[in-house]
């Protein structure tokens, strides 16, 4: 299987594939509003409104199994979103990140990128996985990593 064999919902509960985001750089991280990290969103959206334009997206997954950090509806998660830090990149249905429900997707994500000494459980909110053009999970990254920090490897594998 590859990453664009999965799908997933809208905050609409729309069904979307992974295979509408072909060809671009992807950046891939769970989110919540209520964390000491939430302040990560205006940085995503940053590299969101700087790199757009080479092919970057820039996809959000809240999630609520980190000490119950995305407590809200899907509405009131995108109103947040947009009222608090001007998010333009999607934000998708909550989700689970670990577990039995565990979505595919994220299943497949640290199948590909496993954290540290191998781990394949997420640690934390705004965990990030980059993805390549041709759907290659590259690298993950670290809850504690700011998109300002991976700004320099993000431009690399734009160009390439």
């Amino acid at each position: 299987m590859s990453i664009y064999d999965y799908s997933f919902k809208d905050n609409n509960e729309k069904e979307i594939s992974m295979s509408e985001y072909k060809d671009k750089v992807l950046l891939i991280v769970n989110t919540a509003s209520k964390c000491g990290l939430t302040g990560q969103y205006e940085g995503l959206e940053n590299l969101y409104e700087t790199y757009k334009e080479q092919g970057l997206e820039v996809l959000g997954f809240p999630c609520n199994q980190f000490g119950g950090q995305e407590p809200g509806s899907n509405a009131e998660i995108q109103e947040f979103c947009t009222v608090k830090f001007g998010v333009k990149f999607p934000v998708f249905s909550k989700i689970e990140v670990n577990g039995d429900n565990a979505h595919p997707l994220y299943k497949y994500l640290k199948n590909e990128a496993p954290g540290l000494l191998g781990s394949k459980g997420i640690k934390w909110n705004f965990t990030k996985f980059l993805v390549a053009r041709d759907g290659t999970v590259l690298k993950r990254f670290a809850p504690t990593d700011a998109p300002e920090k991976i700004e320099t490897e993000l431009k690399e594998i734009l160009k390439a």
